[in-house]
């Protein structure tokens, strides 16, 4: 009888363990996966003087791809990276912002940025205003005025609000076709190459 009830109290606590390792299974936060995507085209018309034009390439983080609806979160054009947040900049054929979205840059490598900043570092886009700037020490790119090559600037991480208010962390690696480690004045330009990493649960770290 006393072997029985073991028998009995053993298998028991067998499915109480399972019950509970189970449970801990489900209630684990996927681990967030660095993505890399190149060659993303941005192209333009005009420039060297000309007036500037021409559809932005519109990129959704959740859905790692360019999308042509309003489920984006960042969009490209040339040297120029917008936000789905915010008011428009005043730029010919922009799209609409119907998203929540905004940038914090944070300096330092892509992998220690682990923590969203502060909320009060965010920034959208507004009248004549880029959340991602193009000049000044947060630019996201240098330009070398004598050989024309740009080139993203290395510690600086853009930390996202995306459209629909998740987070991605954005690294800027180049802005040249494949990537080239010593661009030229024949590597093709206006095709981003970058790193991201997709927060899609309700937590504050990467």
């Amino acid at each position: 009888m006393k072997t029985k009830f073991l028998k009995l109290s053993l298998l028991a606590l067998f499915i109480f363990t399972a019950s509970c390792s189970s449970d801990d299974d489900k209630n684990e936060i996927p681990a967030v996966v660095t993505t890399k995507v190149s060659n993303l085209e941005a192209p333009q018309t005009g420039g060297q003087g000309q007036p500037v034009g021409g559809q932005f390439t519109k990129f959704s983080f959740s859905q790692n791809k360019v999308v042509t609806d309003n489920n984006w979160d960042i969009a490209f054009r040339g040297t120029t990276i917008i936000v789905n947040g915010g008011a428009k900049i005043g730029i010919t054929d922009e799209p609409e912002r119907t998203g929540t979205g905004a940038v914090s840059i944070v300096s330092g490598t892509f992998a220690s940025v682990t923590t969203f900043p502060a909320a009060a570092t965010f920034a959208q886009d507004g009248n004549a205003t880029y959340a991602f700037p193009t000049s000044g020490a947060n630019a996201w790119y240098d330009y070398d005025s004598t050989t024309h090559i740009i080139s993203a600037k290395a510690g600086k991480v853009f930390v996202v609000k995306t459209h629909d208010g998740k987070y991605a962390k954005v690294e800027l690696l180049s802005y040249y076709k494949d990537a080239p480690a010593a661009p030229t004045a024949t590597s093709v330009s206006r095709f981003y190459t970058f790193n991201f990493a997709y927060q899609a649960n309700s937590t504050t770290t990467f």
